[in-house]
Order: C-alpha cells, then sequence, then structure tokens
C-alpha cells in the first residue's frame, strides 16, 4: 500500500512541449491575412493562378458566419495580405509613403466587400451571393474615387488559368466571378463534408449546392472554349513593336525625353536597314510606345524632324506616343498617327488619365504624403474620343497603358470597328517591378475577352505581340531596346462578352444586391416578430 501511495506521489515527467501554436482568438487573422497573400501569389509573374482558389476558400472559412464588425476586421486584413505586396510598385520611386496609402485604401474596399460577404453568407446556396457580392466591390473600386482603379481585379491574375475562356462569355468581371465562386464552393464543400463526417448525413439540396458551385465554373469554362479562336478573319498583318529603352530607371525618365525620343527613332532606322536587307519581314505599320516623344512635335521642329525621319525611312504609317500642349496650357497624353509622307494625320488622347500621376486631386492633401506631388507641375486633360486608326487597311484601336484596366477603354474600341488592338505604354516609372507583368497580363486577358489580336509596345519592356487565344508569341526583355515583327490575325466578330457590353457585371451586381436585401428583409421581419411576441 505504502508503495503504491509513493509511486503516486511521485512527481510525474513533463512532456516535451510540441512548440507553440498560435491563440485561437488570433486563427482567423492570420488566415485572413494569408488568404490575401495567396490571391497575391495567383498573380504574375507567377503563374501560380490556382493558389486563387485555396486563397477564396480560407476567406470564406474566415467569414462565413461572422458578425459585420467581425467581418470588416478580417477582411482588412485579407486586403492588406494582397493588396500591400501587389501594389509595392507603386512606391518604386516615390517612396513607401504612397503606396502604403493606396494599399490601405484599396484593402479598405475589400473590408467592405467582405462585410458583404459575411453578411450573406447565411443564406443558401451561400457562395454565389458572396461571389456576387465580391464582384460588386470589384466593380465599385474600379469606377470610384477619381475613376476608379482596377488594378487586383481577380480575373487579371487567370491569363494562364483554365477559367480564361469565361472572359469571351462575360468579360472580367464574370471570369472573377467564376474564379471565385469556386473558391467559396470549395471550402462549402469542405465544410459539408465535415459535416456529414460528423453526423453522418448532409441534407441533399446542400450537398448539390457544394458540388455545383465548384463543377459549373469549370463545366462553364470548358464550354466556352470554341469562342477562344485564333483563325484570321480578316486575313493578316504585319506589325512592328519598337521598344527603345530609356537612358535610366525612374520618375527622372522625363527629363531623359530627346534622348528617349532618338532611342526609338534608332531603333526604327535599324529595322529598316534590317528589311532593305532581308533579315526582317517589312512591316505593314509599326507602333512606338506611349512618352516615345515626350516632345511635341507640333511645338519642337527638332522633334518633328526626327520623327520624320525615322517614319520615312520605314516608309510605312506609325504611330508615336507624344505629350501634347493644348492652347489653354494644360497637357494630352496623345497617339499620333504619322504618315511617311504626309507626317501626322491623326490623333488619339487618352481618355482614362492617371490620378497622382497625370493629374493631381487634392493636392494639399496629397503633399502631406509625398513632396513628389509636385513634379506634376502642369495637369493632363482627358480626351474624348474614341481611338481606331487606319493603319495601311488596318483597323487598329488604341488603348494608352492605363486604360488597358478599364473594360470600357478596351471593348469602345472593339465595337468601333477595330481588327485588333494597340497597347502603348510606358513602364519606365516602376524600374524593374511586377507592374509590367501585371499590365501583360491584363492585355492577354483582353486578347481573350475580344477575340482580338494585341500588340503592346513599351518603351523599357516588357513588349510583347499577344494572338486572340492570349497566348504571348513574342516578348522582350526589361530595359533592352529591341524590335518585334509578326505576322497576325485580323479579326471582326465580336464576342458575347463584346456585344453585351457591361450587361454581366449588372446582373451579378444585381444578384449581390438582392442577397444583401434579402437578409435586411429577414432581419427586418424578426424584429417585428420579436416586438410583436413582446408586447
Amino acid at each position: 500500500m505504502s508503495a503504491t501511495i509513493t509511486s503516486l506521489d511521485t512527481p510525474q515527467p513533463t512532456p516535451a512541449p510540441r512548440g507553440r501554436r498560435l491563440p485561437p482568438r488570433l486563427v482567423r487573422p492570420a488566415a485572413a491575412v494569408l488568404s490575401g497573400a495567396l490571391l497575391y501569389l495567383s498573380f504574375p509573374p507567377r503563374p501560380l493562378w490556382w493558389l486563387v482558389l485555396p486563397g477564396f476558400a480560407l476567406l470564406g472559412w474566415c467569414l462565413h458566419g461572422r458578425a459585420p464588425r467581425a467581418a470588416s476586421g478580417l477582411g482588412l486584413l485579407a486586403g492588406l495580405g494582397f493588396m500591400l505586396p501587389l501594389l509595392h510598385w507603386t512606391g518604386e520611386d516615390v517612396g513607401p509613403v504612397p503606396w502604403l496609402a493606396l494599399a490601405l485604401a484599396e484593402a479598405l474596399f475589400v473590408a467592405a466587400g467582405c462585410v458583404g460577404i459575411a453578411v450573406v453568407s447565411r443564406l443558401a446556396a451561400w457562395p454565389v451571393w458572396a461571389a456576387a457580392v465580391w464582384t460588386l466591390d470589384e466593380a465599385v473600386r474600379s469606377r470610384v474615387p477619381f475613376g476608379g482603379f482596377s488594378w487586383g481585379k481577380i480575373a487579371f491574375g487567370q491569363a494562364d488559368g483554365v477559367f480564361l475562356p469565361l472572359a469571351a462569355v462575360g468579360g472580367t468581371p464574370l471570369l472573377s466571378f467564376a474564379v471565385v465562386l469556386c473558391g467559396f464552393g470549395l471550402f462549402e464543400a469542405v465544410r459539408q463534408f465535415r459535416t456529414y463526417r460528423a453526423t453522418g448525413e448532409v441534407p441533399r439540396a446542400a450537398a448539390a449546392v457544394a458540388a455545383a458551385t465548384v463543377v459549373v465554373p469549370l463545366a462553364a469554362s470548358l464550354a466556352a472554349l470554341p469562342l477562344v479562336d485564333d483563325s484570321a478573319e480578316d486575313g493578316t498583318a504585319t506589325v512592328a513593336a519598337v521598344q527603345g529603352n530609356v537612358p535610366r530607371l525612374g520618375l527622372d525618365f522625363n527629363s531623359q525625353r530627346r534622348a528617349v525620343l532618338d532611342n526609338h527613332a534608332r531603333r526604327t532606322e535599324q529595322l529598316a536597314r534590317d528589311v532593305r536587307a532581308g533579315k526582317v519581314a517589312r512591316p505593314d505599320f509599326v507602333l512606338w510606345p506611349e512618352n516615345s516623344s515626350d516632345l511635341d512635335p507640333y511645338r519642337n521642329p527638332d522633334a518633328r524632324t526626327v520623327i520624320d525621319d525615322a517614319v520615312r525611312a520605314i516608309g510605312v504609317p506609325t504611330v508615336v506616343g507624344s505629350v501634347i500642349e493644348t492652347d489653354s496650357g494644360t497637357l494630352r497624353n496623345t497617339l499620333i498617327q504619322w504618315d511617311p509622307r504626309k507626317g501626322p494625320v491623326a490623333t488619339y488622347d487618352k481618355r482614362h488619365i492617371q490620378p497622382f500621376g497625370e493629374y493631381m486631386p487634392m493636392r494639399s492633401v496629397a503633399r502631406v504624403f509625398s513632396s513628389d506631388v509636385d513634379r506634376v507641375e502642369r495637369e493632363f486633360v482627358p480626351g474624348r474620343q474614341v481611338g481606331v486608326f487606319d493603319l495601311a487597311g488596318t483597323y487598329v484601336g488604341l488603348v494608352t497603358c492605363y486604360e488597358a484596366a478599364f473594360d470600357d477603354a478596351v471593348r469602345d474600341t472593339v465595337t468601333h470597328g477595330a481588327q485588333m488592338i494597340a497597347v502603348p505604354s510606358n513602364n519606365a516609372t516602376f524600374g524593374r517591378s511586377e507592374m509590367t507583368y501585371q499590365q501583360l497580363a491584363m492585355s492577354r486577358v483582353r486578347a481573350v475577352e475580344h477575340s482580338r489580336t494585341v500588340v503592346v509596345p513599351v518603351t523599357s519592356g516588357v513588349s510583347a505581340v499577344i494572338r486572340p487565344d492570349g497566348t504571348v508569341v513574342s516578348r522582350t526583355k526589361v530595359f533592352t531596346p529591341d524590335v518585334l515583327v509578326n505576322e497576325v490575325p485580323l479579326r471582326s466578330s465580336l464576342t458575347p462578352a463584346t456585344r453585351m457590353g457591361p450587361l454581366p457585371e449588372g446582373v451579378i451586381a444585381l444578384v449581390a444586391v438582392a442577397g444583401l436585401g434579402l437578409v435586411t428583409f429577414r432581419r427586418v421581419r424578426e424584429r417585428r416578430r420579436t416586438a410583436t411576441d413582446t408586447q
């Protein structure tokens, strides 16, 4: 007996610690940040498009059944996990404060959307309502404030993904909706499976919804494959995209205007020599990038002479990106159609100009965040007309750089007769960051959305030629002078996305509003019942 008592009184060895676990109250916040990081990692230059699915599945776990206040905090964490790394390039040459301010502003939009997702997560078939709310959130932040900021649309991370054909059906809104729906559907499938493991049964309707939200987006993507067509309906054109490069990286690009112009002129003249030598095919027309001549050729005779000489050397119509001073003293970001015999014959003025870059809203407030706002001494004004140039018989739609992020800017060129699209751009300000690859992915999505070849000439790269099926057939390296010459298919048929325009986005927005309205109606009804019962 005493031996037994002695053994009980003997201190037992403490088990070795297995490592510290995250406190329970921090699990969901950490998961929210991780979900945002997965969304970021699904974007170019990484070919990890599929990470968006576990990203939204994890976000669904964080938000499902949460109260609005908790959802707003979790949504903000997810938004920061997504937007902080995605938009890091915005601080490339102006420091961290503008980058952090923009990332926070975009994360607040994500937080608002996550509140809506949490609200509708109590409805039957909640992944459908939740995906619609996310898509509505994207639509809002693509429009406000200051004309909106579309960077970070889920659709733009899917240039290599299996869902891409849906862009031809309903544009970027439907593509985003389908991807988000599938991600939330994965979480719902796991949730229903765990319910089955715990209880041994799952309602058939719930199981069917979980399966459908995963299977239907994938099946729809396969069904849309016939819309992805790169055949030459209207023959072909041989196009040259000139990347002249810049002497130095960063915002000082604008002080190098003559050197940048000379670089593009020299590359064009070298192309002309290569054509005469039979080294490359003669192009039907040539595309220079945005800002390839920031010296106004209408006011600067030297710049006009340099452009004239280069265009005459190659002997075909050339699109030149320039900055034009208006009679009122404001500036326009202009693409000029330059004829080898007649000189400038047509212009397109950029319609979606970049806030805090090409014009400065709330200058005094912005100055608090960065003194670099005063580098924008004279503001740009937007154009009003859609840009389609007739270049040697080919109708080329013009979308200048930042405009590629906006659905209407691209679609308008196609509905106005464009057989292919050019996206002249200048990314030199953002150095060797991920920005140029993110923008290239946008152009790939646009190619499939409207079934058009897209050619992207960039001052410093990456320049590329993209076929209507979204494949990149030719591209340059960054900060390397180069010329791309390719024969590309021309097309005139319209995809369903082009024909319907904003209609799919409007329908999805109505679904989101209906879901939020349904929850609100139910809560009001329950409160009235409670009030009646207590009387």
